[in-house]
């Protein structure tokens, strides 16, 4: 199959949806599909290094589209609609997109709202001029079997697709809901309401969890076959356990986007809590990305540690590398990400699995169905935000149970979340779409 993938990227810094899909165009290229991966919005992080056009596993990067920078002076100001394409080139480039990542968060919720809103109207929202050149580039490209996109608040552009290159379009689900939730009203109620008519749009959903599968389900209104849950896979070969990496006193872990969402402020809570019961010892690594709007919650987090006297027993890294993250994973004795709200997967924790580290993880939300077919870990009650610091102590005081559980979790990790297994999944739903055509 020819397929196209436009996936939005994030500038300077890993998320997991990227990952993810970078993860999944490089599978299906090695199952001999011709995969063309289309940047949206800012350029992408990932975890290969070389930057080049064309991986050698049947992928190529196109030039980026709707870029971050025009799409906000289009919503801004009506004068940037109509500005010929030699300055909107200006725009894009890449040195003046990034620089944006100094600014990130800092735009107002009510201006956030209206532009979320305006990208679900596709070619009928203020950035139809970006929406528009998108599609005279698409419809230059050989014809692809099939249009891919990498979540649904790309939704907008899928009547553009369905009415100019008439191809099916799929499209994944992963996480939308933790940001539309977040907006504010009336932005909030017309982007679900825009969303669920722009599914008409679109030939499949691909969930990356049962539990998300059902979730989007429901608030999207759709039919069982308008969607299939489909788990994430990560390349194995990045990641390996390294006992001899692990030091005494244990670590524990922290590897998400570093805010409240991701409940990071709860693991330094619990582990403040388990310093001071005194019954193990134990250091505290928070990594992960950041962006301006985290500075100070994560300071917040700092004078908190500070306070308890244990300042010389926590690390912060944002940002780190591919490699220090391999580094940091395999240092780790136990890995939890507490988040607060309904992960739609939590691909960190297969990352964790692989370097043979064992996770605690709330009870809710795609973590379930992780740890039930990893089980790699132990899954706490979050009602109670001492219950955290229950099963910290009780993994770290365990040390042969835990290093079993990391050592089975990452062998079951390896069986179910592979690429390959995510890409052959992915692959029989693009043939069915395809075939009903």
């Amino acid at each position: 199959m020819r397929i196209i993938h436009l996936t939005p990227g994030t500038g300077n810094f890993h998320c997991g949806s990227c990952l993810r899909d970078h993860a999944l165009v490089k599978a299906l290229g090695r199952l001999g599909h011709e995969l063309t991966l289309v940047p949206l919005y800012l350029p992408m992080v990932t975890d290969d290094d070389d930057g080049a056009e064309d991986t050698g596993d049947g992928e190529v990067v196109a030039p980026l589209f709707l870029g971050g920078l025009n799409m906000y002076l289009q919503q801004k100001f009506p004068l940037f609609r109509w500005t010929p394409r030699v300055f909107d080139r200006f725009f894009d480039r890449e040195s003046l997109l990034l620089g944006l990542m100094d600014k990130a968060g800092m735009t107002k919720t009510r201006d956030l709202g209206a532009m979320t809103v305006s990208s679900f109207k596709g070619s009928h929202g203020e950035q139809r001029k970006e929406v528009d050149k998108l599609i005279r580039w698409l419809k230059k490209q050989e014809r692809p079997d099939l249009i891919s996109f990498s979540n649904g608040l790309l939704s907008g552009v899928a009547k553009s697709v369905h009415e100019e290159l008439k191809v099916p379009v799929v499209c994944s689900l992963q996480g939308e809901d933790a940001f539309l939730d977040t907006l504010p009203e009336p932005y909030r109620r017309q982007s679900w309401e825009l969303f669920r008519e722009n599914s008409a749009f679109i030939s499949r959903y691909i969930a990356v969890s049962d539990y998300y599968a059902g979730e989007m389900r429901r608030r999207l209104e759709l039919t069982d076959s308008k969607i299939v849950a489909v788990h994430n896979g990560i390349d194995f070969s990045r990641f390996r356990a390294d006992p001899d990496k692990r030091t005494d006193p244990p670590v524990i872990g922290y590897l998400a986007r570093m805010c409240m969402g991701k409940g990071m402020h709860h693991l330094v809570d619990a582990f403040i809590d388990l310093r001071q019961r005194e019954t193990v010892e134990a250091k505290l690594h928070l990594a992960g990305a950041k962006t301006a709007v985290d500075d100070e919650f994560i300071a917040q987090q700092k004078r908190k540690v500070e306070a308890a006297g244990l300042t010389d027993d926590v690390m912060i890294s944002p940002n780190i590398s591919t490699d220090d993250k391999v580094d940091f994973l395999q240092r780790l004795s136990v890995f939890s990400v507490p988040a607060l709200y309904g992960e739609s997967f939590g691909l960190y924790l297969i990352e964790a699995l692989a370097c043979g580290v064992p996770v605690v993880q709330p009870n809710h939300a795609a973590f379930p169905e992780i740890l039930e077919k990893t089980g790699g870990g132990l899954l706490y009650d979050p009602e109670d935000p001492a219950n955290l610091a229950d099963s910290l102590e009780m993994m770290l005081s365990l040390e042969e149970r835990r290093r079993k559980l990391g050592f089975e979790g990452g062998q079951r990790a390896r069986k179910y979340f592979t690429a390959e297994r995510m890409a052959e999944d992915v692959e029989a739903v693009f043939q069915n779409v395809c075939q009903s055509a």
